[in-house]
């Protein structure tokens, strides 16, 4: 991965995730997403995965019976798809949520031979009716579990310790890290340590949250460099699209919007003003972030591609 983010020119440079598509809805609407962004010559593609969820069925005697429903599936697939159509380096996300340990080690195999070797190593979110994360039987709790995992594989071992007759080439990953810190976390510090220790058992990078202030990306990099944290530190950054989005990212993703950001969405009376007021925004806090020596911007693109789109034409 870091030949990836070893950029020979001060040009500037673009990411993007995109989530799979919903069960049975086909693969055209993110083909047409990607085709959108392919013109920026992206760095990679993050495909997302989600974890397993649940529905409820009312049965007769008036009881609910739980059933288990994996929502998004194909996160392996859908990388194979994007690499083979456009030729794009593909990162998919493999995570510890609702799945376990096996699930995980036929997950490497299967990237192992579609020739996918960049991954991207999450916990994944708690389930929507879990009041804390609750790893699967036989599942991760925590990524530096899952990057134990890994590396024991990349060493030609099989988690049960069984060695692998043919080891294929090894996996390079990066992990997230939050600005503002993890909601779990008890402060940021101690989230940074967590971050310091997924390094040097051999993270190559970190993918913040989104933020919308860059005065906390920026002293939240300084830290991690005076804590010995030397990888990559790639920002996140998605566009403000919906008059919505004023309770409900800060509640969703536990990242403050700027008083000035915040004061001139409340002002706006559309969705549509409320876009251009983020396309705005996002503009500027990206060539704030190129000043300051970024050379990769990641983009999160759900709901917000033509959005993003857009602060990309700005940006080139």
């Amino acid at each position: 991965m870091t030949d990836i983010l070893q950029f020979s020119d001060d040009s500037r440079h673009f990411s993007f995730e995109v989530l799979p598509p919903l069960k049975g809805s086909g693969t055209d609407a993110l083909f047409d997403t990607i085709g959108k962004l392919t013109e920026f010559g992206p760095s990679y593609i993050n495909i997302t995965t989600h974890h397993s969820e649940f529905v409820y069925t009312p049965l007769e005697n008036g009881l609910l019976e739980r059933h288990r429903v994996r929502r998004r599936p194909g996160t392996i697939a859908i990388a194979a798809a994007i690499k083979q159509r456009f030729g794009i380096t593909v990162i998919p996300h493999v995570i510890c949520s609702g799945t376990t340990v096996e699930n995980t080690e036929y997950e490497l195999l299967d990237l192992q031979f579609l020739g996918i070797q960049n991954l991207l190593l999450l916990r994944g979110d708690k389930a929507a009716d879990d009041k804390i994360f609750k790893p699967s039987p036989g599942g991760h709790a925590h990524t530096t579990d899952l990057i134990r995992q890994v590396n024991r594989f990349n060493e030609g071992f099989f988690a049960d310790g069984t060695p692998i007759k043919h080891p294929g080439c090894p996996f390079s990953y990066g992990v997230a890290c939050y600005p503002e810190k993890h909601e779990e976390a008890p402060n940021l510090k101690q989230d940074m340590e967590y971050l310091k220790i997924k390094q040097d058992l051999g993270a190559q990078y970190a993918v913040t949250q989104m933020f919308f202030d860059n005065e906390k990306y920026n002293a939240f990099v300084e830290e991690a460099r005076a804590m010995g944290i030397t990888i990559p530190i790639i920002p996140g950054i998605k566009p403000i699209a919906k008059c919505s989005q004023l309770n409900m990212v800060p509640k969703t993703f536990h990242c403050d919007l700027p008083e000035a950001l915040a004061s001139e969405m409340v002002k706006c009376k559309s969705d549509e003003q409320v876009r251009q007021l983020g396309i705005e925004w996002t503009t500027e806090q990206c060539r704030d972030l190129y000043a300051h020596g970024v050379r990769n911007i990641h983009f999160y693109t759900v709901s917000a591609v033509d959005s993003v789109r857009e602060v990309c034409r700005r940006l080139m």
